[in-house]
């Protein structure tokens, strides 16, 4: 009998666990599973997922497997090509949540995050579907003093940042003073270990396919200095200031200043909002290493030779200008989670940079919307949801006929690697994949936060 006749009886009996990759707004704690179609690019291949989504008190464990056949009942290559594509079969392996003592977080990172985000701002080393990466988080926060870190690919050179802080006035005896005692100053290194992460020109080889580069500005490395000032705490209501100072090691520098709130309505309405002013000299990006920041390294088309690479958009970055950031997150009766962010250069038009999730997914309902998206270079409204190489994003809508069936759609715009000769990643191109499935899905009883 045929792979393909075997596999998909197999199928039959089977269930699928469902991932979507998308930011986790709310605690979910299921096991799911389903079978569906994969469209990628337009090739058509039968798909089996296996997702499981579990936490037991701060220890949280996701799998994202996959397994998608095309017509002649083979296995697509690009899913399992590498040995790293293994390791990617791990979602993401957690103790604890980000701000809180202790955490740790190994596999994808979709919105790594050190201090304020000066430097490395919803870093995702997994903006390429076929090219994810296993990285990982590390924060320990010992009272006065603490640390957080990040490294984005555990089996190769990628990006790697450490903060250190301290609480100062909590060593004296003005530690308990209001609004000075809780006085946290921070500083950060962040580089990116990757042999392309300094190329500014480089073109292919037309005789051996490989690339060839003709200028680097070696590694990228950047340094900050940071000051964060609670102004206000308690249950309902929190203000906090803060500055920090950035230098871009070899290029220019910049500084931002910045407010938070939030308010927390007794569970029925939860509000967060950001306000940044930045001030950027010339040769100077702030949030270098920010959410496309894996696909923008370098990119090279064989016929023409550099696209483009973010040292050489550092290098040429003069006279941009000042620029504001906003950000806002609203939670209702944790029914509704919808959160944006939006930047954008005061004398650059196609410098907008925006940022959507949303969560509509209730426990109990009978329909289900996730999303997550992101696009960079924005110039007008009509930018703003043209899907192109400067867009990420991840969307599922589905209905429950009954409550442990999930009948949904998943569409995704990513980006595939595009390798040398040598089978190392040159550039990126965008792929799309569109998903129809037919899940079952299991929530369970034990577990805590995710």
């Amino acid at each position: 009998m045929r792979i393909k006749t075997v596999l998909f009886c197999f199928l039959l009996i089977t269930f699928h666990l469902q991932a979507q990759g998308l930011r986790d707004l709310k605690n979910n704690n299921q096991f799911t599973g389903g079978l569906g179609l994969s469209w990628i690019n337009g090739e058509p291949y039968y798909l089996f997922n296996l997702s499981p989504d579990l936490s037991f008190g701060k220890f949280g464990i996701g799998l994202d497997v996959n397994f998608r056949i095309d017509r002649n009942g083979n296995l697509r290559n690009e899913d399992f090509n590498t040995f790293s594509d293994y390791l990617s079969l791990i979602k993401y392996v957690r103790y604890g949540q980000k701000r809180e003592p202790f955490y740790i977080r190994v596999g994808g990172l979709d919105r790594a995050i050190l201090g304020q985000g000066n430097i490395v701002y919803y870093y995702n080393n997994r903006a390429s579907y076929d090219n994810r990466k296993i990285g990982v988080e590390l924060d320990i926060d010992f009272g006065k003093f603490g640390f957080e870190s990040v490294y984005g690919d555990l089996s190769g050179k990628g990006l790697l940042g450490l903060r250190g802080y301290t609480r100062p006035l909590q060593f004296t005896d003005l530690k308990n003073v209001p609004i000075i005692g809780k006085l946290e100053i921070g500083g950060t290194f962040a580089t990116d270990l990757n042999d392309y992460s300094g190329v500014t020109n480089a073109t292919i080889d037309p005789n051996t396919k490989s690339l060839k580069i003709l200028s680097d500005e070696g590694n990228i490395s950047i340094v900050g200095l940071d000051a964060l000032l609670p102004i206000f705490k308690s249950n309902i209501v929190n203000i906090d200031l803060y500055s920090n100072f950035t230098k871009i090691l070899k290029f220019g520098s910049g500084a931002t200043l910045g407010a938070g709130f939030s308010f927390n309505g007794l569970g029925i309405v939860s509000v967060d909002l950001k306000f940044e002013r930045w001030f950027n000299g010339d040769q100077f990006i702030p949030r270098y290493f920010n959410q496309l920041y894996e696909v923008n390294r370098l990119r090279v088309d064989s016929s023409i030779g550099l696209v483009g690479s973010r040292a050489r958009e550092l290098k040429s970055a003069r006279s941009l200008g000042n620029s504001y950031y906003g950000e806002l997150l609203i939670d209702l009766l944790n029914f509704v989670q919808i959160f944006g962010s939006y930047s954008r250069y005061d004398k650059i038009s196609n410098s907008g940079i925006l940022r959507l999730e949303t969560d509509l997914s209730p426990k109990n309902a009978s329909y289900v919307f996730r999303a997550y998206y992101d696009k960079v270079g924005i110039q007008s409204e009509k930018d703003i949801f043209t899907l192109d190489d400067k867009s990420i994003l991840t969307a599922e809508a589905g209905y429950k006929p009954i409550s442990y069936l999930l009948v949904s759609f998943i569409y995704q715009w990513t980006f595939a690697p595009v390798y040398d000769v040598n089978d190392k990643v040159i550039s990126y191109k965008s792929q799309k994949r569109i998903e129809p499935r037919v899940s079952l899905v299991f929530p369970l009883a034990f577990g805590g936060k995710k």
